[in-house]
């Protein structure tokens, strides 16, 4: 009986260096192989630890220009092919600080230092950033931030506009965003899709047409306001 009891209260290990199999307590902490020679840790044997999950590079998710088809991308990679269409994606990030004459279209960043010029341009980015010179045809996929030293001549469209605090930005005709949030000053009608949010500091001169408002305590607003969702008649009218 008690040999019984001590085959029961054994385990066969198997050395993870050699393979040899041999009999040692369930409780033991270590031991040795009768085998090769090296030293075990019998718990850790028994009881492995989970392999944690192998961690690929960080991604972000980019539209194709094209045919519109949402892509898996790494946040370092410059660009991509589309899965769909095949078409080539520009991922680079963009820093302007002399004058230049040219059509960007990337999902990367774009910023125009306020040395920066870009003239004669039709350009579609991820995110914009212009301290300098813009003249042309300008859409921001994602976020434009406007600083009071931009000089801004042509069109403009922004996924969310943003302009700082302590800066100030005036456009002549309504400036169409997905959101905004104002935390300085803006002489412009804005349209925007989504939310409207101005800022405690913030003095805003026009007219607001949006499907919500946020006005912190201590903000200036100058203008009519229309807000809420729009019918399909006031939606057709707008366009």
């Amino acid at each position: 009986m008690p040999a019984k009891k001590q085959d029961k209260d054994k385990v066969l290990l198997v050395c993870p260096h050699c393979g040899y199999q041999q009999p040692e307590p369930r409780t033991a902490f270590s031991t040795i192989c009768k085998s090769c020679g090296q030293h075990l840790r019998v718990q850790e044997i028994l009881k492995p630890a989970p392999k944690r999950a192998a961690t690929g590079p960080k991604k972000k998710l980019v539209t194709c220009f094209e045919c519109g088809a949402e892509l898996d991308v790494s946040v370092t990679a410059e660009s991509t092919i589309c899965k769909r269409c095949s078409a080539y994606v520009d991922l680079h990030d963009y820093n302007i600080t002399s004058a230049v004459a040219k059509n960007f279209k990337t999902k990367g960043a774009f910023t125009v230092e306020l040395k920066g010029w870009v003239f004669n341009t039709e350009s579609i980015v991820g995110d914009a950033v212009i301290r300098g010179k813009f003249h042309g045809k300008l859409a921001a996929e994602r976020s434009l931030t406007l600083y009071s030293t931009a000089e801004l001549k042509g069109s403009l469209t922004a996924g969310h506009l943003v302009i700082p605090a302590k800066n100030h930005f005036r456009w002549p005709t309504q400036i169409r965003v997905g959101s905004a949030e104002i935390a300085g000053e803006l002489a412009a009608d804005l349209r925007a899709e989504g939310t409207v949010t101005i800022r405690a500091e913030a003095r805003l001169f026009g007219n607001v047409d949006a499907r919500n408002l946020v006005v912190e305590e201590g903000a200036v607003i100058v203008g009519k306001m229309q807000i809420g969702p729009r019918t399909a008649a006031q939606q057709t009218k707008l366009l």
